[in-house]
């Protein structure tokens, strides 16, 4: 590892021992970096020198922001932080806000100022934002005014939080007012290849969240390997995406990949089916970002609009039905490229590009990656046999101070946590996760958090919650509840745990079936048999 330009040294020190990180691999020369290279001056200064200035980078509905705009921006938010509120470099900052050109420009700023982003959903609750200020250590947090109620709630509960600046918000002391004082000039930190820009958070199998840290070098490699040779971006492609910027899948495809490539992103706070399907008739969209639930919601309602622009459909998050696939492709006329990613790695590292697809199948390895299967003591298995996945490349997983980084990296492998099979031609094909995480509608989701959340509830006497199949979203949240004795079993009880859930966490986790029990099936030694449930699960109410 390279010297630091980090003045805070917290997320150096608390990265993961040496010894337990993956084995990466630079065998490509698109990932070949010099030592000292700082991700925003790559992908937005560098457009600006040399003469893309006047190319548009972000539209939405007030309009259209050009490269030299979002330059001058970032470069006075960047002064914003190190003055106004007097950050420095290796500070962890909190974005907080839905996809919007101004947290563009935020990620960007915080980049450049050779700090670490820690952007969150505008969903989370107090408790989530509590979990990852008091993980990362955050001490400065920029918000939509919007949002200030759970953030608020979270700095009451942890003192490292000091310094709130927001945005939307008309007072005096707004990050707009400040901006307007400063300088459109602002010159970047001169941050290592090695020095961390991002903690991306992911659900844990405990319902802890895990700080998964970033290097500027992996914000470049994700940029220069798949969209560079499974999607084939240029600077005429115009992404759209719904999956929020806090999510890495959302910020490669709607913010880092159309500009490592002079391209543009259409960033909208809202989208719904209907509301994405006329910003591709109107801004001319070429690249589609999403899951596989959303596409299928989408072919129902694609006739009615003009969606000739599009070239490229890019689906990940969960495993993509053949059956979605070809509604999507019958109603767009396009053939979705599929994808397998995880935080831990940053992006997409198992894909095929719409020639080679095979129906049903993820793909092949992403050109800079390697993927094997695994059996339970990390021995690789022979073609056709189902394992556990394991990949290596040029990025790879490092837990924020975690002691589940030895679970997560063996022998220099990461495994993802998800059973798949490699058949004799060398593609993947996704069996099911080996963990206790839920994958619904492209979220990610842990069980136990669950069940904390339903616990708290007074008429909620002990529960389990599990993955559910289910044909639009892939699976759904189920909970097992045993209540409390003189509780009514109705669907009244149903609706007010549902809401209390929503209340208590990010409301796109709460159980979507509830199913009342007596018991939970237990071992002999009271260890809770979830394959049962998972098995009982599949037989919807």
């Amino acid at each position: 590892m390279s010297y630091t330009s980090h003045v805070d040294t917290f997320a150096r020190d608390n990265l993961p021992p040496r010894d337990q990180w993956p084995e990466l691999i630079f065998d490509i020369p698109e990932v070949q970096y010099p030592d000292r290279i700082n991700c925003a001056v790559e992908l937005l200064d560098k457009h600006v020198a040399n003469g893309w200035g006047d190319h548009p980078v972000i539209h939405n509905s007030s309009g259209t922001i050009t490269y030299a705009q979002m330059l001058d921006q970032v470069n006075r938010v960047a002064q914003v932080l190190t003055e106004d509120m007097g950050l420095v470099a290796g500070n962890r900052v909190l974005l907080r806000g839905a996809n919007s050109a101004m947290m563009a420009v935020l990620w960007y700023a915080v980049a450049k100022a050779g700090m670490i982003v820690v952007a969150t959903m505008a969903m989370l609750r107090e408790k989530e934002l509590v979990d990852v200020i008091e993980k990362g250590q955050i001490n400065a947090a920029i918000s939509d005014k919007a949002l200030d109620a759970e953030l608020l709630s979270a700095q009451k509960r942890c003192p490292v939080l000091q310094k709130i600046v927001y945005f939307n918000n008309e007072s005096a002391d707004s990050l707009e007012a400040r901006m307007a004082t400063k300088s459109p000039d602002f010159q970047a930190v001169d941050t290592t290849a090695d020095d961390t820009v991002l903690i991306a958070f992911t659900s844990g199998t405990t319902g802890k969240p895990k700080g998964t840290m970033h290097f500027h070098r992996d914000i470049l490699a994700i940029c220069d390997c798949f969209p560079k040779s499974i999607v084939h971006m240029t600077s005429d492609d115009v992404c759209i995406g719904t999956p929020p910027l806090a999510f890495t899948f959302g910020l490669g495809g709607i913010l880092l990949f159309p500009m490592r490539y002079g391209g543009s992103t259409v960033l909208l706070e809202k989208l719904s089916p209907d509301i994405m399907l006329k910003a591709i008739q109107d801004f001319k969209i070429t690249h589609t970002w999403s899951s596989p639930v959303f596409y299928r919601q989408m072919s129902a309602l694609a006739k009615n609009y003009d969606l000739s622009s599009l070239k490229k459909c890019i689906s990940a998050g969960e495993a993509l039905p053949v059956s979605t696939r070809t509604m999507w492709r019958e109603a767009s006329g396009i053939e979705m490229i599929d994808g397998i990613g995880a935080t831990e790695m940053l992006h997409i590292f198992i894909s095929s590009e719409e020639k080679d697809v095979r129906p049903g199948a993820t793909g092949t390895p992403v050109p800079g990656y390697q993927a094997c299967i695994l059996d339970a003591e990390g021995h690789q298995l022979p073609r056709g046999n189902v394992g556990r996945l394991a990949v290596k490349g040029p990025t790879g997983c490092r837990y924020l101070a975690d002691d589940r980084q030895a679970n997560y990296v063996k022998n220099g492998w990461n495994v993802t946590g998800d059973a798949y099979l490699l058949d004799e031609d060398g593609y993947f094909w996704f069996h099911a996760r080996t963990d206790d995480i839920i994958l619904t509608a492209g979220y990610n989701v842990a069980g136990p958090e669950v069940e904390e959340a339903l616990m708290k509830h007074e008429a909620v006497a002990e529960c389990a919650v599990v993955g559910a199949a289910d044909e639009e979203r892939g699976q759904i949240i189920k909970a097992f509840v045993v209540l409390k004795a003189g509780q009514p079993r109705d669907d009244q009880m149903i609706k007010a745990l549902q809401d209390f859930v929503k209340q208590v966490i990010a409301p796109y986790k709460y159980p979507r079936a509830i199913e009342f029990l007596d018991s939970l099936p237990r071992t002999n030694t009271g260890k809770l048999q979830r394959f049962a449930l998972r098995q009982t699960g599949m037989r919807m109410p």
